[in-house]
């Protein structure tokens, strides 16, 4: 479905001053590279995302009523996790917990208003961000893998696996997916030299992903990337581009694995590789296993309208739940149970609705819907609830909703205005 460029809200003059846009633009950059650095708490994301609140509620954000629905659904998903955990308020870690959540919620709303208004320079500042962000985290794993960094080398590494900037590696490899997607649409698409340099860049950060050692993130890489390929191919607007994005593919694909293969010469890497990559985990079977925690507290939460509060699973099993929809019922009681699902699946079925809508940001609409509903997959086998990347982009998917509605609202206003004109004259 294609509409006239010149339709676009986003491409509209800004009401504010030029200095106020790029402060605003740079900000979201900060933002995305700030996310790459979570080793610490508070995080520079906290703060660039702060000051970006700042800037942004001064100079002036417009509420949208497209955005009801997902308020009131965060409303509902934190004021179980509130009410369930009301016994527990003594405890320092489960009320940091529960800030952590409304935290993520107001971000996710933040970020809605955001990206709904000058849509696709806010995206183009935050894609560069956070590719730089990468770029600087899987440096930092490679590093710490190879020993690279004189001192304490566990540092930048967790049980033999990269972790760069992040405290766990399942968190880190999956951060580089939507950078990973983005530099890859640039090889697919953009002109020589930038495809070559977007072709280093997704080398170092597709290398830092294999020395994560995450089975979630190797196949949640393989499975976006592929759909995402697909998905460009479907929206091309020439037989060209669409076989210039096949060749270029293929050619991608070839060299991955042949850099796969000279990196499973090292033993080290070929041991735990095989190790990481086998479905025969002891964590995973069993009565208490991941599985068999996942069945055994499902039929519990039925049981259990109020949960048992945030971070309370460890007390009846050997482990966390592994499930973010399970550890909402855990956490919320069915309250949260039923609105977080309700939430991330109905953004899952609106981000299909909008795939074939020709917008200016369509490249970056496709990977971002397809990063998100690759870490909605993930979150049936570990718990994405306080990752920082999976809230930004729920948020940035409903602003993108609401650009594309007002996108499309205005393709449909300007046949008729053609058809006044000519009727008046």
């Amino acid at each position: 479905m294609a509409y006239p460029a010149a339709v676009d809200g986003s491409l509209r003059p800004l009401t504010q001053a030029p200095g106020v846009a790029a402060l605003q633009r740079a900000l979201l950059w900060l933002v995305g590279a700030g996310g790459a650095i979570v080793y610490i708490e508070p995080s520079p994301y906290e703060f660039a995302t702060l000051a970006a609140m700042i800037v942004f509620v001064a100079t002036g954000l417009r509420m949208r009523l497209a955005f009801v629905p997902l308020m009131l659904l965060l409303f509902l998903i934190n004021l179980g996790y509130t009410v369930c955990a009301a016994y527990l308020m003594d405890k320092t870690p489960i009320v940091n917990w529960i800030m952590t959540s409304w935290y993520m919620a107001v971000t996710v709303i933040f970020f809605a208003l955001v990206f709904s208004d000058d849509t696709a320079a806010r995206l183009e500042l935050l894609r560069r961000g956070l590719i730089f962000g990468a770029i600087v985290a899987s440096l930092a794993g490679i590093a710490g893998y190879f020993h690279l960094v004189p001192g304490e080398h566990d540092l930048l590494t967790l049980y033999g696996r990269a972790r760069g900037t992040f405290k766990d590696p399942n968190v880190f490899s999956a951060f580089l997916i939507l950078p990973a997607l983005f530099v890859l649409q640039s090889i697919v698409t953009d002109r020589f030299g930038k495809a070559v340099r977007s072709a280093i860049a997704l080398g170092i950060i597709g290398l830092a992903l294999l020395l994560a050692f995450s089975r979630a993130a190797w196949g949640q890489f393989v499975l976006t990337s592929a759909f995402m390929l697909v998905l460009m191919f479907l929206t091309s607007p020439s037989t060209r581009q669409r076989s210039r994005l096949v060749t270029t593919a293929v050619i991608a694909a070839a060299a991955i694995a042949l850099l796969l293969a000279i990196l499973l010469s090292f033993d080290s890497i070929d041991s735990l590789f095989k190790e990481r990559a086998s479905f025969d985990q002891s964590y995973d079977e069993g009565r208490f296993g991941r599985f068999g925690r996942h069945i055994l507290g499902f039929q519990m939460a039925l049981d259990l309208p109020l949960g048992i509060g945030p971070l309370q699973f460890t007390r009846f099993f050997p482990e966390d739940t592994h499930n973010s929809y399970l550890n909402a019922f855990m956490s919320g009681g069915w309250i949260s149970g039923i609105c977080y699902p309700v939430l991330i699946f109905t953004t899952v079925a609106l981000g299909f609705r909008y795939i074939f809508v020709r917008v200016p940001w369509q490249r970056a609409y496709l990977a971002i819907f397809t990063a998100f509903l690759g870490t909605v997959g993930e979150s049936f086998v570990i718990d994405t609830d306080h990752w920082r990347h999976y809230w930004l982009m729920l948020g940035i998917m409903w602003g993108m909703f609401a650009a594309a509605h007002r996108y499309m609202a205005d393709a449909r206003q300007v046949p008729r205005a053609e058809q006044r004109v000519t009727a008046r004259s």
